[in-house]
């Protein structure tokens, strides 16, 4: 259920600021946002597109690139299911569920939050580095966690699994669980339940979530770079060769992967603002649809009760 806030501030004159300083708000964002904002992603696209788009495709056909950008992408391949599966898993668990130790749970959930990228890699590095009890007995069995692509993935997974459960939970929890529990008095079974009233309200929210985790798994930088060992052709994501190319001067490289990476950024910000039009406006059309409804269900209440006392007086 999506709630409107139509109120406007300015109509109001008990709310109304001042002309300047309204004009001293919008100036002080606008100038904010292109300073810290527009500038800089136009300056890595003009250095991407300095020497010519020959040169910046030359860049991203290299084979370091070419296994960077596979590896980025299959990465968010796994992952992005995973993160799918579990958050719709804890999202049902904390807005369905009463149970002891919810709070903790619901704490635990911010934890990649409040937690540094850096941090999470090297607790998978003492847990399954070779070291570790669990990382000897996994390469004693010829799987290997950290410095191989096992490690990326659980590096990804662990920065990335709260964003669907905390875009879902907020939407469950005002939605409720009446419909639900009127398809269920009405027969219908868990998976139907699923399908046809609960994902359906919150098709929006998921994919709001899934927009957020694909661009947090293809940008993430600080957990990925401990835990990948940053071996050439194998274990360089498309942030970790950013930045191995740009310290090794190789400009053109290092620009050209990065205005791809922005590009997919703002391709996932396009998407997210069709998305919201697109929600807006079944939304207008629902509350369009009530208005126009609820009249006439009010008529054609009112006809039987006519009808009644027409029949009485008769009798």
């Amino acid at each position: 259920m999506q709630i409107s806030n139509n109120y406007n501030y300015q109509d109001n004159a008990a709310t109304r600021d001042a002309p300047w300083v309204r004009a001293l708000f919008i100036g002080v964002a606008s100038v904010f946002m292109v300073v810290m904002l527009v500038i800089p992603l136009m300056a890595v696209f003009y250095e991407a597109f300095k020497g010519g788009w020959d040169l910046y495709l030359a860049a991203l056909v290299e084979p370091e690139a070419l296994a960077a950008i596979k590896l980025t992408l299959i990465t968010a391949a796994i992952v992005l299911p995973i993160n799918i599966v579990m958050g719709l898993a804890i999202a049902w668990l904390v807005t369905r569920y009463q149970f002891k130790g919810k709070q903790l749970v619901t704490t635990l959930l911010d934890l990649p939050f409040s937690v540094s990228p850096v941090v999470a890699g090297l607790m998978f590095v003492l847990l399954f580095g070779l070291n570790s009890t669990v990382g000897g007995w996994l390469e004693s069995m010829g799987i290997q966690v950290i410095f191989a692509v096992p490690g990326i993935v659980l590096a990804t997974l662990f920065v990335t699994f709260p964003f669907i459960a905390r875009e879902l939970i907020p939407l469950m929890q005002s939605q409720g669980d009446s419909e639900e529990q009127a398809a269920l008095t009405l027969g219908a079974s868990g998976w139907q339940v699923f399908w046809h009233v609960t994902l359906p309200n919150i098709k929006w929210a998921l994919l709001y979530g899934i927009i957020l985790t694909n661009a947090r798994a293809m940008g993430e930088f600080g957990a990925v770079s401990v835990v990948s060992g940053h071996i050439r052709g194998e274990t360089n994501t498309m942030p970790l060769l950013v930045e191995i190319a740009y310290n090794e001067y190789n400009f053109t490289a290092a620009f050209a992967l990065s205005s791809l990476l922005a590009g997919l950024a703002l391709l996932t910000l396009v998407v997210q603002q069709i998305m919201s039009k697109m929600q807006a406006r079944k939304y207008a059309k629902g509350i369009d649809r009530e208005a126009i409804v609820a009249p006439k269900l009010v008529v054609n209440s009112s006809k039987p009760k006519a009808a009644t006392v027409s029949g009485n007086s008769n009798s």
